[in-house]
């Protein structure tokens, strides 16, 4: 993998571009990310980032929690995550990731969990035909034959009503229309999964160009900028 955030689907709008087209986009809030943990080769086995996202009460965390927390100078967070790859190796425990290390234009993966539909029939569930409705038919929505009666059980992967949806979605190949850095705010062009105020994860796309590794320093505030400020 490379780089990556953690955000919230806030909702869907649409935006005019520079040759007046009207483009429908997702927003996505992508608050500040910390870093709470780097995973390495010779402690782990591989090379990862474990970001920290959207802040728990302290009453909701335990013991643990919060000493991983405080390891980073933080808080204990409601969303871990890792991000994989040595992309984003040059950031340390405690700093921040915003949505500045994208850029607009550039082709992105989203995943996120699908909205739960409940229990659904197989018509709805697996798209599948139903029988006539008049002349006496007996047939109407049932999920159809269990097979041959040879096996004496229903055959593994038959398509069945059940539980659909609330499963962990990816959608490749989407583009970041604008970067609002101000504002913590991504916007995608399309539709993105799950609802809104849902957990998103943002990286690059897995089938675009390889990216160099990141300079966590053009990314992140300095001590002489911060005081300064202050």
């Amino acid at each position: 993998m490379a780089k990556g955030i953690l955000g919230t689907k806030i909702g869907m709008t649409q935006i005019f571009d520079d040759a007046g087209r009207l483009v429908p986009v997702t927003v996505i809030q992508c608050d500040p990310n910390v870093v709470l943990q780097k995973k390495t080769v010779e402690t782990d086995g591989y090379e990862a980032l474990q970001l920290g996202f959207k802040d728990k009460r302290e009453s909701l965390a335990n013991k643990p929690a919060k000493g991983h927390a405080a390891k980073s100078n933080s808080t204990p967070k409601r969303y871990v995550r890792e991000i994989a790859g040595n992309e984003m190796s040059s950031f340390e425990v405690g700093q921040e990731i915003g949505v500045n290390i994208f850029d607009e234009g550039e082709i992105i993966d989203v995943t996120g969990t699908s909205k739960g539909k409940g229990f659904q029939g197989s018509i709805k569930r697996h798209n599948q035909g139903r029988g006539p409705m008049t002349h006496g038919s007996h047939y109407h929505r049932g999920p159809g034959s269990m097979g041959p009666i040879d096996p004496n059980h229903v055959r593994k992967g038959k398509k069945l009503p059940g539980h659909m949806g609330h499963e962990r979605v990816t959608i490749q190949n989407l583009q970041i229309v604008k970067v609002d850095a101000e504002k913590n705010l991504l916007l995608v062009k399309g539709n993105v999964p799950g609802p809104k105020k849902g957990l998103v994860e943002v990286k690059n796309a897995m089938k675009a160009d390889d990216i160099e590794p990141l300079d966590a320093s053009k990314f992140t505030k300095q001590e002489n900028e911060t005081k300064d400020e202050s």
